[in-house]
């Protein structure tokens, strides 16, 4: 254990531009407290201040970056050059964990960081603090196996999985994504992988699902239908199309919420407003408790990423996916695999008009049958399996 009486954990959530990140990496933090744990997130994240942090979690802010090309960023905020604000989160994170001293690190999505900017404090762990379990976390799915296999090859990946980390922890399921064989994980890196399912979200309350249709006006006979596009970003297009529905067709008894998100452009985001005024359709930028918006929900229409499809399956609630394929293929891959099993229904990007997507919303909301079926069956352990490496560490530390 660390010098004091505290179980010290230190999480790296490799943000950028958008929210899945942080969610994640709050979620995990959330259930890995306890009394006698400490939990410090390193973040670029902007948003991270808007975010209720729960007792011994917190926070250290490093200057965000965003991307520009796949392989290109640039500084969120300040003005000054890539390289430099690069150092600068660098710095940060090397005398975090110099000074914080975790028992554990975990590292989010990106096995050497933005840029391989953990990879100095990776390397000074081995070196100085030997005792120190340090995880990758990876999402079920991170892109098709093609760009994977050459992202980590060209960046030497394997070689640091294999010597810098003591467990890779696949947040899914072995039979609905096999990461080992997509990604050409190497034998001796196997023994390392634990997939530990999928990461639960807590389920709302009949307390709580009445109190929030209430206050988003969702009467008991009307069915209620939320959109969100994360991040926002890129969302336009899915909430152009949902209200072209509304302004082309017939679309009664349903009470809409539109969560734009909060990196949305701000022009874009007044367009929506404007337009769903006249149909009394709620537009939020942003909500800090999607899992609450969802378990009021009859139904979600989201692009897919891996925490809001952890936010829909843990409350049990139909949706429908539209899936970005562009820059990368992750939210195509996991709705096609999601779909297999009966979980979820899709639109692929490219087919998307105001037509099919009331199709398909009459569909769902008239056929539920099979889809509810598979979610009953449908269990998230990742929580469970997570909590039960920690205690396996701890025992090991005593």
């Amino acid at each position: 254990m660390g010098k004091n009486r505290f179980y010290n954990i230190l999480m790296y959530s490799h943000d950028t531009y958008g929210l899945g990140h942080i969610r994640r990496t709050m979620s995990i933090a959330g259930q890995l407290r306890a009394d006698d744990v400490n939990v410090l997130i390193l973040t670029g994240s902007p948003i991270a201040g808007r975010f209720s942090f729960p007792e011994n979690v917190d926070f250290v802010r490093i200057p965000g970056m965003i991307k520009k090309t796949n392989d290109e960023y640039q500084s969120l905020s300040i003005r000054i050059d890539p390289e430099h604000a690069l150092n600068i989160r660098k710095s940060i994170i090397q005398a975090t964990a110099e000074t914080f001293a975790p028992d554990l690190f975990i590292v989010d999505k990106e096995p050497l960081g933005l840029k391989k900017e953990v990879l100095p404090t990776l390397q000074w762990i081995k070196k100085n603090s030997p005792k120190t379990k340090t995880i990758l976390g990876l999402r079920d799915i991170m892109d098709d196996r093609k760009t994977v296999r050459a992202d980590w090859k060209h960046k030497g990946v394997y070689t640091h999985l294999q010597e810098l980390y003591s467990e890779i922890w696949v947040y899914g399921r072995q039979d609905i994504y096999d990461a080992v064989h997509e990604y050409a994980i190497p034998d001796s890196i196997q023994k390392k992988i634990i997939f530990t399912g999928y990461l639960a979200r807590r389920v709302s309350s009949e307390k709580t699902i009445k109190r929030t249709r209430k206050k988003f006006c969702a009467g008991p006979q009307e069915k209620m239908i939320v959109v969100t596009t994360g991040g926002g970003g890129d969302g336009y297009q899915l909430l152009d199309t949902y209200l072209r529905m509304y302004e082309n067709g017939n679309v009664t008894n349903c009470k809409s919420v539109l969560v734009t998100g909060p990196f949305m452009p701000l022009e874009q985001r007044r367009q929506i407003a404007k337009r769903a005024r006249p149909f009394k359709i709620k537009v939020r930028p942003f909500y800090p408790r999607m899992e609450e918006l969802f378990g009021a929900a009859d139904l979600v229409v989201s692009m897919g990423g891996y925490n809001t499809m952890c936010e829909i399956l843990s409350q049990k609630t139909l949706s429908l996916i539209i899936p970005r394929d562009t820059p990368r293929q992750e939210q195509l891959i996991r709705a096609q695999a999601l779909k297999k099993k009966h979980l979820i229904d899709y639109i692929p990007w490219n087919s998307l008009s105001w037509e099919m997507l009331q199709e398909k919303i009459d569909f769902l909301l008239e056929q539920p049958g099979q889809f509810r079926e598979a979610m009953e069956d449908f269990h998230l352990d990742g929580v469970t399996c997570i909590k039960e490496r920690l205690k396996i560490f701890r025992k090991r530390t005593l």
